[in-house]
């Protein structure tokens, strides 16, 4: 059986790697996708059985795409292609939806294999992956539910902080030193009641705030 695929990424020469590594497998690239827009327009006009969808892209990146898909779409299996070995990318993922995070360096069995997975129903959640993230996903559901007054400073700092940054590039981002940045990352895990930044990260996924 073929099942129809949709590849979101914005680099040509990835796009063009996976047709090439899916040939003879049961998935079809049906189209693909360049941003978070087309992405979105792409799966309700093709409706696709199968998603792979990259964690960065240039109009908002694919964590943000992936929780606007499985709110109209929660059904649809979405696997996560990354460069990125974060663990604040992997909990978002799991918070959000999605069946699995395969990086790009993985071989084609493991890229087949998660598609299978994914496509059958089943989390492609490797157990390195959830004992990396478990912590994360477990602790800041007990506080999802409290109010927090964060400063709309420390609203920005946490949002680029789910979003994967570090301390220097939330800096350079919000143009504010890199000492002030420390303090300000040390009161909101004080404040939201978390330990990491990826507690961090995946109670404001969970709080709607990014």
């Amino acid at each position: 059986m073929s099942y129809a695929l949709l590849i979101v990424d914005d680099h040509l020469v990835v796009r063009l790697g996976i047709r090439k590594i899916l040939a003879g497998s049961n998935y079809q690239v049906v189209d693909e996708a360049a941003s978070g827009e087309e992405a979105l327009k792409k799966v309700a006009e093709r409706r696709p059985d199968i998603v792979l969808l990259d964690v960065r892209l240039p109009s908002g990146d694919g964590l943000h795409v992936l929780g606007r898909l499985k709110l109209d779409y929660p059904d649809l299996p979405i696997v996560m292609y990354s460069s990125y070995d974060n663990p604040t990318y992997v909990a978002r993922a799991v918070a959000l939806g999605a069946s699995g995070y395969v990086m790009k360096n993985e071989p084609r069995n493991v890229l087949l294999e998660t598609l299978d997975s994914a496509i059958q129903g089943q989390p492609a959640w490797s157990r390195e992956e959830l004992r990396r993230v478990t912590g994360a996903l477990a602790t800041p559901r007990i506080v999802s539910d409290v109010e927090v007054p964060l400063t709309q400073r420390e609203s920005d700092v946490l949002r680029h902080m789910a979003n994967g940054l570090t301390n220097k590039e939330i800096a350079l981002a919000l143009g504010i030193s890199y000492e002030t940045v420390k303090e300000h990352v040390q009161h909101i895990l004080r404040k939201i009641g978390v330990t990491d930044r990826t507690q961090a990260a995946v109670w404001a996924v969970r709080k709607g705030l990014i």
